[in-house]
């Protein structure tokens, strides 16, 4: 199974895919646990390039062709192999996070990068948790770690707000593998209801 989070910055979400990764483990499961950009060595480099520095550093063209080149590689390298073995494979962040943060949050390209997903990718996850959370608490967060990954942080409060709309549209889009799941509560809360529901879709 393929698993994805998705969910505005500082949502907490790679908190939880980390902590479902355990909890399966702990299950008997053989899991993969990856993240995007990244999650093969030349999807890491391109990662350094479009999280890091000015936040007009690419154009929004530009970033869906490096996002896309980046998905390609840990494709190849490291989720379609694992699939391959039976492995389950969780990922923070997939193809949603490029419909959302080039296609809709820097202009009106979700097209582009639905033809460059079909070209390129070709699948979807199996099942996608959206970590929903208010977007000034998400962005306080994520400013809050000190970082140097934070190029879409800087892009602002009015960016975080458009990206949860959009998530949230998109989880309705995409109903049959979405679950929304509130990240507000308690991190113990969510990161139990997040492996009901994964238990209920491995049945």
């Amino acid at each position: 199974m393929f698993i994805t989070f998705e969910g505005i910055d500082g949502s907490g979400k790679s908190t939880q895919a980390r902590l479902l990764a355990e909890a399966l483990r702990a299950g008997g499961f053989d899991v993969v646990l990856t993240r995007e950009p990244g999650g093969s060595p030349g999807a890491e480099e391109i990662r350094r390039l479009v999280l890091e520095g000015d936040p007009d550093r690419w154009s929004p063209e530009t970033e869906i062709l490096l996002f896309t080149a980046a998905r390609r590689d840990h494709l190849e390298r490291t989720i379609a192999p694992a699939l391959a073995a039976g492995r389950i494979v969780i990922c923070d962040r997939f193809a949603d996070s490029t419909r959302m943060y080039q296609g809709l949050s820097r202009g009106d390209l979700r097209g582009l990068v639905d033809q460059l997903h079909s070209l390129m990718i070709g699948r979807e996850p199996d099942l996608t948790f959206l970590v929903d959370i208010d977007p000034a608490v998400g962005l306080a967060r994520a400013k809050g770690r000190q970082g140097t990954e934070e190029r879409f942080e800087d892009m602002g409060l009015a960016m975080q707000e458009r990206m949860r709309a959009g998530f949230l549209a998109l989880a309705h889009e995409f109903s049959a593998r979405f679950r929304l799941v509130n990240g507000a509560r308690p991190t113990e809360e969510v990161a139990a209801e997040i492996l009901s529901l994964t238990r209920a879709a491995l049945a």
